[in-house]
């Protein structure tokens, strides 16, 4: 497939044609106070996708045997109550679209407090039974219901003769037994490596690596540079190596980044280490934000296999956010889109902009995603797809108190069709005054 202009910024509508979709809702519950639906989880071809699972029963906000009102400190922790619901309702899911839990490629945890993991952690490795699939794990500020700690994404492959899920047995570096996942998976031509940090690869050098340290002084290196550049040649480039893959297959990374001031800097190792980019989306995280609370970045990627038959390719009929960056990624079944935000001609779109003299006569962040929304159309359909075979859908939120008002826009665009959607308060957004940034993935079918 050719790929399509990609100084082209046009604006086409979202279709309001006949969904076409080529995926299956699982589980589809309703969403409290609205007319509109979640989709627990979303089975499209040889993939199940379940985003935005929480300790919720889908009737509470949180269910009652999360928050044990009544007597919260008897038996189990609250974190522990809350990762068990979580994976109830993952294997529901799971078990709904054909998949189990040895068949999850990809497992992606945010958490509000760090005193929530360890509970979490431990329900996790009875759920996997030992074997964890790669994960990235980071705090961030708020998610959409009260109490909530914790928030999961999941990938799962539905198993076929030829489409099996592969652990690797060694990887790059030691991951601590704290945690425990897999160093890197294989799905047919998919590869799926954790996210990577600058924690340092020997215990007592703790808490960053010395070769992503700054010298002593105060500008003897750049830190995110140090820490990025660390990442990429120390962790990543290795980590693909060992499962058959390279930073050239790499389709899809999500890039955590503590500190707003740190885009620049990344950004520019991150050219000079992918000269073509894979289709890359950056989120704000609190402070501290991971692991180490010195860390200021974390990189998960997808890649494809070096000698698979699967291709790489381009779609790009609109412009990137960021100059130098790729609009989005096919790679096979699956399109992987760059984080959409509502940008045009170098700033925050006009109809997205508050006049303070007029502050309640508009809703912004309804404009901003139509805008998105007109984006993600039109690297739909130059990718030979539709946005109704959108699997998974965050949405990172200057403020959640927004959330309404995108279920509205996201249902007139999909038809009133289930969203698998996560949504997710974040402290900082990468253009000033804009108020959401989607992460969107989207089934391809034959």
């Amino acid at each position: 497939m050719a790929a399509a202009d990609a100084g082209s910024n046009s604006r086409r509508p979202v279709s309001k044609t006949s969904s076409g979709a080529a995926t299956e809702a699982i589980l589809p519950a309703g969403i409290p106070n609205t007319p509109y639906r979640w989709a627990r989880g979303v089975k499209a071809g040889r993939w199940l996708f379940a985003t935005g699972q929480c300790g919720t029963d889908y009737v509470n906000a949180m269910a009652p045997e999360v928050l044990q009102s009544g007597h919260p400190f008897n038996g189990p922790s609250q974190s522990h109550r809350e990762a068990r619901r979580i994976f109830q309702n993952v294997a529901e899911v799971l078990a709904a679209g054909g998949s189990s839990p040895s068949d999850v490629v990809r497992i992606d945890q945010f958490y509000t407090s760090p005193d929530v993991v360890d509970g979490y952690h431990q329900t996790r490795r009875e759920f996997f039974k030992g074997q964890i699939p790669p994960s990235t794990s980071n705090l961030h500020r708020r998610f959409a219901r009260t109490q909530q700690t914790m928030e999961v994404q999941v990938m799962a492959a539905v198993p076929a003769p030829n489409f099996q899920v592969q652990h690797a047995k060694a990887g790059a570096y030691r991951i601590h037994a704290s945690s425990g996942y897999s160093p890197s998976l294989s799905a047919g031509d998919f590869r799926f490596i954790p996210g990577q940090t600058a924690e340092a690869l020997k215990e007592e050098d703790a808490p960053v690596d010395p070769e992503a340290k700054r010298a002593h002084g105060l500008w003897k290196g750049t830190p995110i540079m140090l820490e990025t550049d660390f990442i990429i040649k120390r962790k990543l480039k290795p980590s693909l190596e060992a499962a058959g893959a390279s930073l050239d297959t790499v389709v899809k990374a999500q890039v955590y980044l503590r500190d707003q001031a740190d885009i620049p800097g990344f950004r520019h190792v991150w050219a000079q280490h992918f000269p073509v980019q894979p289709a890359t989306t950056i989120i704000a995280t609190e402070t501290p934000g991971f692991i180490m609370a010195e860390l200021r970045i974390e990189i998960n990627t997808i890649a494809l296999a070096r000698d698979g038959s699967t291709s790489k390719e381009v779609v790009a009929p609109v412009a990137p956010l960021f100059d130098g960056g790729t609009t989005a990624v096919r790679a096979g079944d699956l399109l992987f889109i760059s984080g959409l935000m509502a940008m045009r001609d170098g700033s925050l779109i006009p109809e997205a902009q508050t006049d303070a003299t007029q502050p309640f006569f508009a809703s912004p962040v309804k404009s901003e995603l139509r805008d998105i929304l007109a984006q993600a159309d039109a690297i739909c359909r130059a990718a030979g797809t539709s946005l109704h075979n959108a699997v998974r859908i965050q949405q990172f939120h200057a403020d959640l108190a927004d959330l309404p008002a995108t279920l509205e826009v996201w249902s007139e665009a999909m038809d009133g069709m289930p969203l698998p959607l996560s949504a997710v308060e974040v402290p900082w957004q990468a253009v000033p005054q804009a108020r959401l940034q989607v992460d969107l993935w989207v089934y391809i079918p034959d």
